[in-house]
């Protein structure tokens, strides 16, 4: 009898055994595409000969030292890497051990910067309805999944939500994309407003929304408008790419793409690749030396925080994601994704979109492509496609409440960087079948 208190204890897991590049392997020798890096982590496949080997190195020379006695050469060699990467303006690297944390220590940073400029009536967060910011009290007070957030609402801080960019539900006809994402960002000028422009710190967002929505990227020129907004009303702008980042959308830093620098980014799953626990947390030259002019001390803290193995594999990884060509790889086999995606799916009366950028893909599922009907969540189809997929030896990432944290169902696709056409072909191929029988049992017409 296991003493394992797991995630689920209505469900018995298979034990995963070994990794072999883009496949796990359970205990009776079963192989599973990972079509989903786990949650969007395993962006290096699971038997990266050169990460296993850097952290074996750094183990023989030095497992663990306290950050309150000790730097380590391999933090200060990640630090040195993720700046160097870096969007304009990022300076300085704060090494956790997962997104939470680093999400956690934004939202302390941020309140420390401001009571440190001496203005301490600064306390309100804005984030979005359906974005995803980890597990700590702090972080689901900043989330807006609704599911998630709706058991431990009483212990939450006062945060307020704003409309996701979200152009399927919320671009109307008579919109183009831009004038769209303009809308939907001057929504976050409206908040401040109604707050008080005084009273508001941050605002919160994913550049490209994983978990909770299914990969779906800010409409062209609303991440821009945001800056505008914040930099107007001295609001720092904090970018979640805990998810989105790390070469997921097919560049180091998915906000890039997007043309803005934050004054605070949060990134971790690819940055370790699953071969050790590790976040970070990184913030502007600015913001930095407001508190190494004031306290010079940052009041937050965590044993494991730049542990130097995890700091080494995390070099290890980055290494490799920046090589000449990884990056255009990782865009080249997402368009050949989303094409096979497409012709698969492009015409399926229960697919109602079709989205993402890079290696980071979502499906939106549907009971009428012409209205936007959602599923009775009761029918559990996201639920019935994680199962129906793994028995076929496909893992990937459906969730439900993709709207409003309780309607709608979406697959989230975030395959290893190391894939090639052949994975994509299997991909599709046990994806497309995972559906069409979810859809059969929950007694959906077939098409």
């Amino acid at each position: 009898m296991s003493h394992i208190f797991p995630r689920n204890m209505r469900v018995t897991l298979p034990t995963a055994v070994k990794g072999d590049g883009c496949y796990l392997i359970d205990e009776d020798g079963k192989r599973y595409l990972d079509a989903s890096g786990g949650a969007a982590v395993s962006c290096l496949g699971h038997s990266n000969k050169k990460v296993i080997q850097a952290v074996k190195d750094q183990l023989d020379k030095l497992a663990f030292a306290h950050t309150g006695f000790f730097t380590s050469d391999a933090a200060e060699a990640l630090a040195d890497k993720l700046v160097e990467h870096a969007p304009e303006g990022i300076d300085r690297v704060y090494l956790v051990s997962g997104g939470s944390e680093a999400v956690e220590a934004a939202i302390k940073l941020v309140r420390q910067y401001f009571v440190e400029k001496g203005e301490h009536q600064r306390t309100h967060v804005i984030a979005r309805w359906q974005s995803y910011h980890g597990n700590t009290l702090g972080a689901l007070s900043a989330g807006g999944n609704k599911w998630r957030r709706e058991m431990f609402a009483p212990l939450l801080i006062d945060m307020s939500h704003i409309e996701p960019c979200y152009a399927y539900r919320h671009q109307r006809e008579d919109e183009t994309p831009e004038e769209y994402g303009l809308r939907a960002a001057n929504l976050l000028e409206e908040e401040i407003l109604r707050v008080g422009p005084e009273k508001v710190a941050a605002f919160f967002a994913e550049p490209v929304v994983g978990a909770t929505m299914g990969a779906v990227p800010a409409a062209p020129g609303y991440l821009k408008r945001i800056r505008q907004i914040c930099d107007k009303y001295g609001v720092l702008l904090v970018l979640d790419e805990v998810m989105c980042g790390m070469g997921r959308t097919g560049h180091i830093y998915a906000c890039v793409e997007d043309g803005v620098s934050p004054d605070i980014l949060t990134i971790a799953k690819g940055l370790g690749a699953g071969y050790q626990p590790l976040g970070a947390m990184l913030c502007s030259k600015q913001i930095y030396d407001t508190i190494a002019a004031g306290t010079g001390f940052f009041q937050h803290g965590h044993t494991y925080m730049g542990h130097p193995a995890a700091a080494a594999a995390g070099l290890a990884v980055l290494e490799q994601l920046t090589e000449p060509g990884r990056m255009e790889h990782v865009r080249d086999m997402g368009e050949k994704l989303q094409s096979a995606l497409e012709a698969a799916f492009g015409q399926h009366p229960n697919i109602g979109d079709i989205r993402g950028r890079g290696l980071f893909r979502g499906l939106e599922l549907v009971k009428d492509r012409q209205t936007k009907e959602t599923f009775d969540p009761a029918l559990k189809i996201n639920a019935k496609i994680k199962s129906i997929a793994k028995a076929s030896g496909l893992i990937c990432y459906p969730m439900g409440g993709t709207i409003d944290g309780k309607q709608g169902d979406h697959v989230l696709l975030a395959p290893p960087f190391i894939m090639d056409e052949s994975h994509i072909a299997e991909i599709v191929e046990k994806l497309s079948s995972a559906i069409d029988e979810s859809l059969a049992q929950a007694g959906v017409p077939a098409r």
